[in-house]
C-alpha cells in the first residue's frame, strides 16, 4: 500500500483482458486507493465496463471504461474529450497497450503489414497517447509508464517487429523524462520477462506449433532460460507499477527496469 497513491487518478490502455498486465496494475492501483481509467479496443467494452465496475465495487474508487483504439488518432482524440468529462487530471498514464503480429516470422519474410501494424501498437500508440494525455497531466507531479519489454534489450529471433518496436519505447521513454523532468512528470519504462498473461499462453501456443511440441513442454523448456525458473504472474509487475508511481520512487526517472526473473543483467 502507497498511502500518497489514494485520490490519485490512474489511465490504464490495453486493460481490457482480466489475465492481463494491464487490468493487474489497475487492480494494484486501485487497491492503493486510485481511481482508475481503464481502456481497451470497442471490441473488449461489454468486458471493460466488467472489469472497471467490479474495481470500483471491491475497493470504493471510481472505475471508468473508454474505448480506445491506439493506432487511430481519431480514437485518441475522442478518448481524451471523453476522459475530460469524467476526471479533471491524470496523474498516472499507463502506456500497457501492446501486440505481436506476423510471428514468426524472419525480418526477410516479414509480412510488411503485421510490421507496420505492430509499430502502430506498441510504439506510435505510447507516443500517440502520452502526447494527447500530457495536457491532463500539467500542474502536478506525475507519472508515466511505459510498458516495453525483455524482448527490447534481448530479441526473440522470428519477433522481429515486437522487440524493435519495444526498443523504441525504451528510447521514448528515456526522451520523455528529460523533456517533461521540468515539469515535475517523472516517465519510467518497464520490461517485463516472460510473465504469464493471455497473450504469453498464445505465444506458447504459436511456439508449440512452430517446435511440434505442446505448450506445457514449451513452458518448461522456456522456464530453463529464466535464472528463477519459472513464468510469473501479471501481479510482480503491477507491484512494481505502483511503486514508480508512488512517491517512494520520487528520484527515479529515465529507466527501463527488468521483471524477468533474472533473464537480463546488465551494467
Amino acid at each position: 500500500m502507497y498511502d500518497d497513491l489514494k485520490g490519485k487518478t490512474v489511465l490504464i490502455t490495453g486493460a481490457g483482458k482480466r489475465d492481463g498486465i494491464g487490468f493487474a496494475i489497475g487492480e494494484k492501483m486501485a487497491s492503493c486507493g486510485c481511481n482508475i481509467v481503464l481502456t481497451d479496443l470497442d471490441s473488449e467494452m461489454e468486458g471493460l465496463n466488467s472489469l472497471a465496475g467490479e474495481l470500483a465495487k471491491r475497493y470504493g474508487v471510481t472505475g471508468t471504461a473508454l474505448g480506445l483504439d491506439v493506432t487511430s488518432q481519431e480514437s485518441v482524440d475522442v478518448m481524451v474529450a471523453e476522459l475530460k468529462n469524467a476526471v479533471p487530471h491524470i496523474d498516472v498514464l499507463v502506456n500497457n497497450a501492446g501486440a505481436a503480429l506476423g510471428v514468426p516470422s524472419a525480418v526477410h519474410t516479414y509480412d510488411d503489414a503485421a510490421w507496420i501494424k505492430t509499430f502502430e501498437i506498441n510504439f506510435h500508440g505510447v507516443y500517440r497517447v502520452s502526447k494527447a494525455v500530457l495536457p491532463l497531466m500539467f500542474g502536478k507531479e506525475g507519472c508515466i509508464i511505459n510498458m516495453a519489454s525483455k524482448a527490447g534489450k534481448s530479441p526473440l529471433p522470428f519477433n522481429g517487429a515486437y522487440g524493435c518496436a519495444k526498443a523504441a519505447v525504451i528510447t521514448l521513454s528515456k526522451v520523455m523524462a528529460k523533456e517533461l523532468a521540468s515539469f515535475r512528470i517523472r516517465v519510467n519504462a518497464i520490461c517485463p520477462g516472460l510473465i504469464m498473461t493471455g497473450l504469453q499462453k498464445w505465444r506458447l501456443d504459436v511456439e508449440a506449433k512452430w517446435f511440434e511440441t505442446t505448450p506445457e513442454e514449451r513452458e518448461k523448456e522456456k522456464s530453463k532460460e529464466i535464472p528463477l525458473g519459472y513464468f510469473a504472474q501479471p501481479r510482480v509487475v503491477a507491484d512494481l507499477a505502483a511503486f514508480l508511481a508512488s512517491a517512494e520512487s520520487s528520484y527515479i526517472t529515465g529507466q527501463a527496469i527488468n521483471v524477468d526473473g533474472g533473464q537480463v543483467m546488465e551494467l
